[in-house]
């Protein structure tokens, strides 16, 4: 099993701006060690809730950390990544919030299960709690305070994305409407979730419906516009309608 599918990673709330932050770096030309010093400059006054102030260099050095899923990613990912930000570089900066998932989710397959148990939870009720999604990701990594830690920054991340809202009670969240996504970011994400699976297969019809992207609606594809689109997507049919999505 790739190491990434042990680790939690997310030490801290993360704000779309400073993501945005990091690709506009990159679509400047900017070169990682630009990026890092800069990122360390500009996160030293963001604090978590979106507002400035002084803040710890530990802290946003873990920010920095997540962000790197951007303009230091894993080799196997570099693909990935260099097709995300040629989308990035045709959508306005309010339209990036899709592919910052599909980035976030490759590089941390934690954060692809909280939103998978917050779909499913979703799927069954209209509010969810955050003491539901906790029990769900505890049943997979066992009881562990780092569990619960990392999940309630995971989840204040989707308040600050927009795509959870805080309910009247405390802990409680209601889903907010999805986002269309074109084909092509469609393909991204479905292949992002091969990345979080530690089989890196799936049907078809499972990732266009899977409950980790309850933030998205997905256009209707099919395996052989998959095969033409993709050169790192493999379909293997089986049965009558069955199609098989791996990672070559």
């Amino acid at each position: 099993m790739n190491k990434r599918h042990d680790k939690l990673g997310i030490k801290q709330t993360i704000q779309k701006c400073w993501m945005d932050h990091a690709v506009q770096m990159m679509l400047a030309g900017m070169t990682e060690k630009e990026i890092r010093l800069e990122l360390n400059d500009y996160l030293a006054t963001q604090k978590q809730s979106g507002g400035t102030g002084d803040r710890g260099k530990k802290t946003y050095g873990m920010a920095i950390g997540v962000l790197a899923s951007w303009f230091s990613p894993e080799n196997d990912l570099i693909p990935l990544r260099d097709d995300a930000l040629s989308i990035a570089r045709r959508l306005p900066v309010a339209e990036w919030m899709p592919l910052h998932w599909v980035i976030i989710s490759s590089s941390y397959p934690f954060w692809f299960n909280a939103a998978r148990q917050a779909g499913r939870l979703l799927n069954l009720q209209g509010q969810i709690t955050q003491a539901q999604i906790f029990s769900r990701l505890k049943e997979q990594y066992g009881d562990r305070e780092t569990v619960s830690r990392n999940a309630r920054y995971i989840i204040r991340s989707f308040v600050a994305w927009d795509v959870l809202k805080d309910s009247e009670t405390k802990g409680c969240y209601k889903k907010l409407e999805p986002i269309s996504v074109t084909n092509d970011l469609a393909i991204l994400m479905l292949e992002s979730a091969l990345h979080a699976s530690p089989e890196a297969k799936g049907t078809l019809s499972l990732l266009l419906n899977y409950p980790a992207f309850f933030p998205f609606h997905f256009p209707s594809i099919t395996g052989d516009f998959v095969s033409q689109q993709s050169k790192r997507l493999e379909v293997v049919r089986y049965g009558l309608d069955d199609e098989l999505l791996k990672l070559k």
